[in-house]
């Protein structure tokens, strides 16, 4: 039997997002202010999800929080001590959509060194998938700046920490979050050390200062690393099968060409049906075969080195169910669990043409169909 190492600590509850109108100031024209998104309960229904159904598979690890050597290999010395001087003097908001409180820098220290752990169990452990379950999330932040509820970008960490250790020569990081991976994209832009596959909603920046990338097909790396972001677009509504044709049209052929020595996924379970910071119709089966698909792909192509890092996920009760159906397809379990919100069609026709555009637009530097 696979073994489910989660690399957890409660850290990841004590960092508080300020309020507002969802994730925005409040104008005061409302009555009633609403709790920013990224809230604790997140984390904790999938504590609570994996402890009812997946005890069995599962062993729950602490770890260490991340050095200032593993930062800085990803950010600025002067960003990481402006975040630990800001959460010091209480946080606030650091940007329109970003802030956190006098915790949010040890919570983000911890959940970078989750990540980091996770990573390198990938590299070690056998039969084992390590999943980081951290929080604040990590991809939008960029190495001199917060975005999108990200402070430091754990993933990014991790992949420089594998890759500056000699643990790998090559790590393949491969984002299903929603939103862009715009931060891990811009610290690997001008690098062939790591691939970034970014499958994402199709949007524009929310922020011409904390989110510069266009999150396009324009965006595909610099210097040495032309070719090594690999971004998918996709339409809203893009559905189970869209994702399925993706990975298989684009992610795992590209993951094969590359041939890394470690695979990471940026796991944002936003895509999910009811997301209010997504909606692209993904399912919990959908979930499941995303899961399996990041097991198998590592296993023909990355000698077996997975670990999950938890990214964004806002639905305080779907992120739960799609985080197990991510877990039982690693695990190749079935707990019998079904998804009380699969009520929305994908829009499998609309996401085929946008793959397929993205298929045209890698495809000088990838083997693609």
């Amino acid at each position: 039997m696979t073994e489910l190492r989660v690399f957890y600590d409660d850290a990841a509850l004590a960092h508080v997002a300020p309020g507002g109108e969802f994730d925005v100031p409040a104008s005061r024209r409302l009555a009633v202010e609403e709790p920013h998104p990224d809230r604790r309960e997140r984390v904790e229904n999938v504590v609570g999800i994996l402890r009812s159904e997946l005890a069995a598979e599962t062993t729950w690890t602490g770890f260490d929080p991340a050095t200032p050597t593993q930062l800085q290999r990803v950010h600025e010395p002067s960003y990481v001590a402006e975040i630990r001087t800001w959460a010091g003097e209480g946080g606030g908001r650091l940007t329109p959509d970003t802030g956190g409180n006098t915790e949010t820098y040890r919570a983000a220290l911890t959940a970078a060194g989750g990540a980091v752990a996770a990573a390198e169990r990938a590299i070690e452990a056998d039969d084992e998938v390590p999943y980081a379950l951290v929080r604040p999330s990590g991809h939008h932040a960029q190495s001199d700046r917060a975005d999108g509820f990200c402070f430091f970008n754990n993933v990014a960490v991790a992949a420089a920490h594998l890759l500056a250790t000699d643990r790998a020569d090559r790590v393949a990081v491969v984002d299903w979050d929603v939103h862009h991976a715009n931060g891990t994209q811009e610290i690997f832009y001008d690098r062939d050390d790591a691939l970034v596959v970014s499958l994402h909603q199709d949007h524009d920046s929310w922020d011409e200062e904390t989110h510069p990338q266009a999150c396009d097909l324009t965006e595909r790396g610099t210097g040495d690393g032309t070719g090594y972001t690999v971004n998918v677009p996709l339409p809203p509504g893009t559905g189970d099968d869209g994702y399925q044709y993706a990975v298989a049209e684009l992610v795992e052929p590209v993951v094969a060409s590359y041939d890394p020595d470690a695979v990471l996924v940026s796991a944002g379970q936003d895509p999910g049906t009811v997301d209010p910071l997504g909606r692209n119709a993904v399912t919990k089966s959908g979930f499941e075969s995303l899961g399996a698909d990041a097991r198998r792909i590592a296993a023909d192509h990355a000698g077996g080195s997975l670990a999950l890092v938890q990214e964004g996920g806002y639905h305080l009760s779907h992120v739960a169910y799609a985080t197990l159906g991510v877990l039982e397809g690693v695990l190749d379990v079935e707990t019998g669990v079904g998804d009380p919100y699969a009520n929305v069609p994908g829009d499998t026709r609309s996401a085929k043409r946008a793959v397929d555009e993205a298929v045209a637009a890698h495809g000088d530097f990838w083997p693609l169909r």
